[in-house]
Protein backbone atom coordinates (compact mmCIF):
# COMPACT_ATOMS: atom_id res chain seq x y z
CA UNK A 1 0.00 0.00 0.00
CA UNK A 2 2.73 2.33 0.65
CA UNK A 3 4.32 1.60 -2.48
CA UNK A 4 1.41 2.46 -3.81
CA UNK A 5 0.73 5.46 -2.57
CA UNK A 6 4.52 6.90 -2.84
CA UNK A 7 4.14 6.28 -6.74
CA UNK A 8 0.78 7.37 -7.01
CA UNK A 9 1.82 10.74 -5.16
CA UNK A 10 5.15 10.45 -7.53
CA UNK A 11 2.87 10.70 -10.90
CA UNK A 12 0.51 13.67 -9.83
CA UNK A 13 3.95 15.56 -8.66
CA UNK A 14 5.63 14.62 -12.29
CA UNK A 15 1.93 15.36 -13.90
CA UNK A 16 1.44 18.93 -12.03
CA UNK A 17 5.44 19.90 -12.68
CA UNK A 18 4.82 19.04 -16.81
CA UNK A 19 1.28 21.21 -16.76
CA UNK A 20 3.11 23.76 -15.33
CA UNK A 21 5.48 23.55 -17.80
CA UNK A 22 3.48 23.75 -20.42
CA UNK A 23 1.47 26.49 -19.26
CA UNK A 24 4.51 29.04 -18.79
CA UNK A 25 5.85 28.20 -22.02
CA UNK A 26 2.87 29.02 -23.59
CA UNK A 27 2.95 33.02 -24.73
CA UNK A 28 3.31 34.61 -27.62
CA UNK A 29 6.16 34.51 -29.19
CA UNK A 30 8.46 35.53 -32.58
CA UNK A 31 10.19 33.11 -34.91
CA UNK A 32 12.06 33.78 -38.26
CA UNK A 33 11.56 31.48 -41.21
CA UNK A 34 15.36 30.54 -41.91
CA UNK A 35 17.29 33.51 -40.61
CA UNK A 36 17.28 36.60 -39.26
CA UNK A 37 20.73 38.54 -40.47
CA UNK A 38 21.67 41.86 -39.11
CA UNK A 39 21.32 44.44 -42.04
CA UNK A 40 18.51 42.25 -43.82
CA UNK A 41 15.29 41.47 -44.41
CA UNK A 42 13.37 38.43 -42.64
CA UNK A 43 10.18 36.96 -42.97
CA UNK A 44 9.00 36.22 -39.07
CA UNK A 45 6.10 34.26 -37.68
CA UNK A 46 4.04 35.79 -34.16
CA UNK A 47 2.74 32.12 -32.97
CA UNK A 48 -0.27 32.92 -30.50
CA UNK A 49 -1.54 29.41 -28.52
CA UNK A 50 -4.99 30.80 -26.91
CA UNK A 51 -4.35 29.50 -22.98
CA UNK A 52 -8.24 29.69 -22.31
CA UNK A 53 -10.40 27.09 -22.03
CA UNK A 54 -13.76 29.26 -21.70
CA UNK A 55 -12.72 32.16 -24.55
CA UNK A 56 -11.21 32.46 -28.09
CA UNK A 57 -8.43 34.82 -29.03
CA UNK A 58 -9.64 37.50 -31.00
CA UNK A 59 -6.94 40.27 -31.41
CA UNK A 60 -3.73 40.34 -31.26
CA UNK A 61 -1.46 43.86 -31.04
CA UNK A 62 2.00 43.76 -31.96
CA UNK A 63 4.38 47.45 -30.67
CA UNK A 64 7.80 47.28 -32.73
CA UNK A 65 10.62 48.77 -31.16
CA UNK A 66 11.32 52.46 -31.00
CA UNK A 67 15.21 51.95 -30.50
CA UNK A 68 15.60 50.32 -33.97
CA UNK A 69 12.57 51.48 -36.09
CA UNK A 70 11.92 49.33 -39.29
CA UNK A 71 11.17 51.27 -42.24
CA UNK A 72 9.39 47.82 -44.23
CA UNK A 73 6.97 45.95 -42.64
CA UNK A 74 4.24 43.79 -44.53
CA UNK A 75 1.87 41.53 -43.13
CA UNK A 76 1.21 38.25 -45.19
CA UNK A 77 -2.84 37.99 -45.68
CA UNK A 78 -4.54 35.38 -42.60
CA UNK A 79 -7.99 33.80 -43.19
CA UNK A 80 -10.64 35.51 -40.92
CA UNK A 81 -8.12 38.11 -39.20
CA UNK A 82 -8.57 41.89 -40.12
CA UNK A 83 -4.66 43.36 -40.73
CA UNK A 84 -4.22 47.40 -39.63
CA UNK A 85 -0.46 48.56 -40.26
CA UNK A 86 0.21 51.92 -37.81
CA UNK A 87 2.86 53.85 -39.05
CA UNK A 88 4.73 56.65 -36.94
CA UNK A 89 6.54 59.33 -37.43
CA UNK A 90 10.46 59.01 -36.39
CA UNK A 91 12.55 61.36 -33.50
CA UNK A 92 15.71 60.92 -36.13
CA UNK A 93 14.71 60.25 -40.63
CA UNK A 94 16.25 56.81 -41.25
CA UNK A 95 18.87 56.16 -44.56
CA UNK A 96 17.50 53.04 -46.22
CA UNK A 97 19.03 52.56 -49.84
CA UNK A 98 20.14 56.24 -50.37
CA UNK A 99 16.59 57.36 -49.24
CA UNK A 100 15.36 58.75 -46.26
CA UNK A 101 12.60 58.08 -44.45
CA UNK A 102 10.61 59.94 -41.88
CA UNK A 103 8.23 57.48 -40.38
CA UNK A 104 8.16 53.75 -39.71
CA UNK A 105 5.68 51.06 -38.31
CA UNK A 106 4.99 51.32 -34.77
CA UNK A 107 2.51 48.75 -34.97
CA UNK A 108 0.49 46.08 -36.55
CA UNK A 109 -2.97 44.64 -35.29
CA UNK A 110 -4.70 41.80 -36.50
CA UNK A 111 -8.61 41.23 -35.51
CA UNK A 112 -11.04 38.25 -35.88
CA UNK A 113 -13.39 38.41 -38.22
CA UNK A 114 -15.26 35.12 -36.87
CA UNK A 115 -14.49 33.13 -33.49
CA UNK A 116 -10.77 33.40 -33.72
CA UNK A 117 -8.54 31.05 -31.73
CA UNK A 118 -10.29 28.98 -29.87
CA UNK A 119 -9.00 26.75 -26.87
CA UNK A 120 -6.32 24.44 -27.79
CA UNK A 121 -5.49 25.91 -30.74
CA UNK A 122 -2.75 28.77 -32.33
CA UNK A 123 -2.53 30.43 -35.00
CA UNK A 124 0.64 32.11 -37.06
CA UNK A 125 0.80 35.65 -38.27
CA UNK A 126 3.76 35.83 -40.83
CA UNK A 127 5.03 39.33 -41.50
CA UNK A 128 8.05 40.75 -43.47
CA UNK A 129 10.28 43.32 -42.26
CA UNK A 130 13.38 45.13 -42.45
CA UNK A 131 16.26 46.65 -42.89
CA UNK A 132 17.18 44.92 -39.48
CA UNK A 133 19.95 46.65 -37.12
CA UNK A 134 23.51 46.20 -37.73
CA UNK A 135 24.32 47.53 -34.37
CA UNK A 136 21.70 45.21 -31.72
CA UNK A 137 21.34 41.23 -31.36
CA UNK A 138 18.35 40.80 -30.76
CA UNK A 139 14.64 43.21 -30.96
CA UNK A 140 11.66 42.99 -28.46
CA UNK A 141 7.75 43.25 -29.44
CA UNK A 142 5.95 43.71 -27.12
CA UNK A 143 2.33 42.20 -27.67
CA UNK A 144 -1.16 42.66 -26.33
CA UNK A 145 -3.22 39.43 -26.87
CA UNK A 146 -7.19 40.23 -26.36
CA UNK A 147 -9.39 37.30 -26.17
CA UNK A 148 -13.25 37.41 -26.36
CA UNK A 149 -14.39 37.50 -22.43
CA UNK A 150 -12.60 41.37 -22.80
CA UNK A 151 -9.88 39.90 -21.02
CA UNK A 152 -6.15 41.30 -22.17
CA UNK A 153 -2.72 39.66 -21.72
CA UNK A 154 0.40 41.80 -21.73
CA UNK A 155 2.92 40.49 -23.25
CA UNK A 156 5.65 43.25 -22.34
CA UNK A 157 7.77 41.99 -20.10
CA UNK A 158 11.22 41.86 -20.94
CA UNK A 159 13.93 39.28 -20.06
CA UNK A 160 17.26 39.88 -19.06
CA UNK A 161 20.40 38.11 -19.61
CA UNK A 162 21.22 35.48 -17.42
CA UNK A 163 17.77 35.72 -15.49
CA UNK A 164 14.48 33.40 -15.23
CA UNK A 165 12.11 33.92 -17.81
CA UNK A 166 9.45 36.70 -16.85
CA UNK A 167 5.84 35.91 -15.77
CA UNK A 168 4.81 37.52 -19.35
CA UNK A 169 7.40 37.78 -21.92
CA UNK A 170 7.94 39.69 -24.92
CA UNK A 171 8.22 38.35 -28.09
CA UNK A 172 11.79 38.32 -28.99
CA UNK A 173 13.61 37.71 -32.02
CA UNK A 174 17.70 37.01 -32.03
CA UNK A 175 19.33 37.97 -34.79
CA UNK A 176 21.80 36.46 -36.71
CA UNK A 177 25.55 37.60 -37.96
CA UNK A 178 25.44 40.13 -41.51
CA UNK A 179 24.06 37.69 -44.13
CA UNK A 180 26.42 39.60 -47.07
CA UNK A 181 30.20 38.52 -44.55
CA UNK A 182 29.08 34.95 -44.14
CA UNK A 183 28.09 34.21 -47.59
CA UNK A 184 30.86 36.35 -48.36
CA UNK A 185 33.35 34.43 -46.79
CA UNK A 186 31.95 30.92 -47.74
CA UNK A 187 31.56 32.15 -51.35
CA UNK A 188 35.84 32.82 -50.93
CA UNK A 189 35.95 29.27 -48.85
CA UNK A 190 33.96 27.72 -51.92
CA UNK A 191 36.27 29.76 -54.65
CA UNK A 192 39.87 28.44 -53.37
CA UNK A 193 38.88 24.76 -52.69
CA UNK A 194 36.91 24.87 -56.10
CA UNK A 195 40.68 25.76 -57.70
CA UNK A 196 42.25 23.53 -55.88
CA UNK A 197 39.85 21.19 -56.99
CA UNK A 198 40.77 21.62 -60.21
CA UNK A 199 44.56 21.56 -60.04
CA UNK A 200 43.77 18.17 -58.31
CA UNK A 201 42.02 17.08 -61.21
CA UNK A 202 44.65 18.45 -63.88
CA UNK A 203 47.54 17.05 -61.97
CA UNK A 204 45.54 13.98 -61.80
CA UNK A 205 44.60 14.07 -65.25
CA UNK A 206 48.73 14.66 -65.93
CA UNK A 207 49.67 11.70 -64.06
CA UNK A 208 46.89 9.71 -65.34
CA UNK A 209 48.22 10.73 -69.45
CA UNK A 210 51.67 10.30 -68.48
CA UNK A 211 50.91 6.28 -67.07
CA UNK A 212 48.65 5.60 -70.01
CA UNK A 213 51.48 6.82 -72.17
CA UNK A 214 54.04 4.67 -70.53
CA UNK A 215 51.82 1.74 -70.09
CA UNK A 216 51.33 1.91 -73.87
CA UNK A 217 55.24 2.44 -75.32
CA UNK A 218 56.06 -0.67 -72.62
CA UNK A 219 53.33 -3.10 -74.30
CA UNK A 220 54.44 -1.60 -77.76
CA UNK A 221 58.04 -2.89 -77.07
CA UNK A 222 57.10 -5.95 -75.43
CA UNK A 223 55.07 -6.59 -78.33
CA UNK A 224 57.38 -6.06 -80.73
CA UNK A 225 60.19 -8.80 -78.94
CA UNK A 226 57.20 -10.89 -78.72
CA UNK A 227 56.88 -10.67 -82.57
CA UNK A 228 60.55 -10.93 -83.35
CA UNK A 229 60.97 -13.63 -80.95
CA UNK A 230 58.35 -15.91 -83.24
CA UNK A 231 59.89 -15.00 -86.46
CA UNK A 232 62.66 -16.46 -85.05
CA UNK A 233 61.23 -19.34 -83.74
CA UNK A 234 59.27 -20.36 -86.96
CA UNK A 235 62.90 -19.82 -89.06
CA UNK A 236 64.37 -22.05 -87.06
CA UNK A 237 61.75 -24.71 -86.77
CA UNK A 238 61.62 -24.69 -90.78
CA UNK A 239 65.74 -25.18 -90.90
CA UNK A 240 64.90 -28.38 -88.47
CA UNK A 241 62.48 -30.02 -90.60
CA UNK A 242 64.55 -29.27 -93.53
CA UNK A 243 67.39 -31.04 -92.28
Amino acid sequence: MNVSRIALAGGVAASTVLLLAGTASAHVSVQPQGEAAKGGYATVNFKVPNERDNASTVKLEVNFPTDHPLASVSPQPVPGWKIEVTKSKLAEPLEVHGKKINEAVSKVTWTADGSGIGAGYFQQFPLSIGQLPEDADQLVFKALQTYSNKEVVRWIEEPTEGGEEPESPAPVLALTAPAADAHGAAADDKSGETEKAKETTASSDDTSSSGTDGTARVLGVVGIVVGIAGVAFGVLAGRRRNA
